[in-house]
């Protein structure tokens, strides 16, 4: 791989590609409340001990990547299950300060991590699981094969935006916008009206560009 992405990117970029591009590549950032109550969470999970209970023991901060991918991360948590004949069976979990989504931003990022482990430990990874703060809740996640092709997509689209250079236009869900510590940043109202054709435009443009430049 030419260059490896961040896991915690692909949740930006499934949530808005265009919010993706303004962190990873135009390099903005801002925090909000929702933002900073999530530093808060992931400071005090990072914080905590390894410990073994029983059959599993609990791994927090653990570092992972994947050279077949160009990924790399670290786990909020990974637990390890001691089972019959010496095997282990792995679950990551991922700590989130909100609420469930019905969306896949949250299990494309736990998917990545999955993706990661199995390469790094050779075994197969059938379900993580994300913590919501929020609600005080996990939600147990199946890593099966909707999910798999679903993040193998996030990977490959956000390799694209880095590739081109090209930041695209706001989301036309509003909602989204406004929870985004972005937004003023973004100015997604004033985007949305000169951007989206000259970014459908360019996406066609660039392999051509990128063909050029590979035969120059």
């Amino acid at each position: 791989m030419d260059f490896f992405l961040a896991i915690s990117a692909l949740q930006h970029y499934a949530y808005c590609p265009r919010q993706f591009a303004l962190i990873h590549l135009e390099q903005a950032w801002s925090d909000n409340h929702f933002t900073a109550q999530g530093n808060v969470l992931h400071e005090r999970v990072d914080s905590q001990e390894a410990e073994t209970r029983g059959n599993k023991r609990s791994e927090r901060s653990v570092e992972v990547r994947s050279e077949q991918l160009g990924l790399y991360g670290k786990l909020d948590l990974l637990e390890v299950y001691s089972e019959s004949g010496g095997r282990s069976r792995y679950v990551p979990v991922e700590y989130k300060r909100g609420k469930r989504k019905v969306m896949d931003w949250d299990r494309i990022q736990l998917c990545a991590q999955v993706l990661c482990l199995e390469e790094m430990r050779g075994v197969t990874i059938t379900e993580g699981a994300l913590w919501y703060w929020q609600e005080r809740l996990r939600e147990a996640v199946p890593i099966d094969a909707r999910l798999r092709a679903e993040t193998l997509d996030c990977i490959e689209a956000a390799r694209v935006v880095l590739q081109t250079q090209i930041t695209p236009p706001p989301t036309t869900e509003t909602k989204r916008c406004k929870v985004c510590s972005l937004i003023d940043l973004c100015m997604p109202s004033m985007a949305r009206k000169d951007r989206s054709a000259t970014y459908v435009r360019a996406l066609f443009d660039a392999p051509d560009a990128f063909e050029t430049q590979g035969t120059a």
